[in-house]
């Protein structure tokens, strides 16, 4: 635009895309602990352990860190960490990176958007992302769920052979698992300000907590253990009780409030660099 000048050049959707990518990557690494003790404490007593795993039990956040560690080893606690970062690549450069735009089109290049467009474009964000990360998530999930001792059969062994080896199994559909829970957890996950992201992530988690769970059961069961999300859903209300939808609830809190300060604050400070680096070589040309 005519007088803009070139600090007020709004953030291209490059620069976006590669900032809320990076950013995400950057709070993963931070918070992939919290994540991995969430997974474990949501899948806890779902199926009969093995001999080698019967006398492990997770009790709390920080229980659940500390039995990892003595039990796996430190590095237990970035189990799926790959996967994890392929998803946020993923996922959130398109969530994220491509949320303004998708607000614009709905809104029509109106500014002050209002609330129903702003969620009409987060849920069709998250459904794009959705779309493209899902067999990212479903190989993350698996891996921190993986109990890596000796006498124990792993799952997996890397990352590739995963994605190969649920494609060989389970089909396409396998990689997809889950996917209507994904879509459902997004319109609970929007960007919250630094000040109110645990306050924020208290209540996503209150509401989002029973939808998260099933996920991990579901994306992490073998063929056939469960007919569909919602009888997976169904099994653990008979089978466990209502309080299993709310397993890892303090771990998941913890992650989603400290991953949101981390990654927006990121953000932001990825899009000035990013956009000062291109400053000067558009100067120096």
């Amino acid at each position: 635009m005519v007088g803009m000048k070139p600090s007020d050049t709004p953030p291209t959707l490059g620069v976006k895309f590669l900032s809320a990518g990076t950013a995400a990557c950057i709070a993963d690494l931070i918070t992939f602990p919290l994540d991995t003790a969430k997974v474990r404490l949501q899948i806890q007593g779902e199926k009969v352990a093995s001999e080698a795993t019967k006398g492990i039990r997770y009790r709390g956040v920080f229980g659940t860190i500390s039995t990892m560690i003595r039990t796996e080893g430190p590095r237990a606690l970035y189990n799926g960490l790959v996967a994890g970062l392929q998803r946020q690549m993923c996922f959130a450069s398109i969530r994220i990176g491509f949320y303004d735009n998708v607000k614009n089109f709905y809104s029509g290049g109106v500014d002050t958007a209002n609330v129903g467009i702003r969620i009409l474009a987060g849920c069709t964000t998250g459904a794009m992302a959705v779309s493209f990360a899902q067999p990212t998530d479903v190989v993350k999930v698996r891996f921190q769920a993986q109990v890596n001792l000796t006498g124990v059969a792993r799952r997996y062994t890397g990352t590739m052979q995963a994605y190969k080896q649920i494609f060989n199994h389970e089909g396409i559909r396998g990689l997809w698992k889950g996917t209507a829970c994904i879509n459902l957890l997004q319109q609970y996950n929007l960007p919250c300000h630094f000040t109110s992201a645990f306050g924020a992530g208290f209540v996503t988690t209150c509401i989002a907590s029973p939808v998260d769970v099933v996920k991990t059961r579901y994306m992490n069961s073998p063929p056939g253990q469960y007919k569909s999300a919602i009888n997976c859903a169904w099994v653990m209300a008979t089978k466990e009780g209502p309080t299993a939808f709310y397993k890892g609830f303090v771990p998941s809190f913890l992650r989603l409030g400290s991953w949101n300060v981390v990654m927006f604050v990121s953000f932001e400070q990825l899009k000035r660099l990013m956009m000062l680096g291109k400053k000067k070589i558009e100067e120096r040309s």
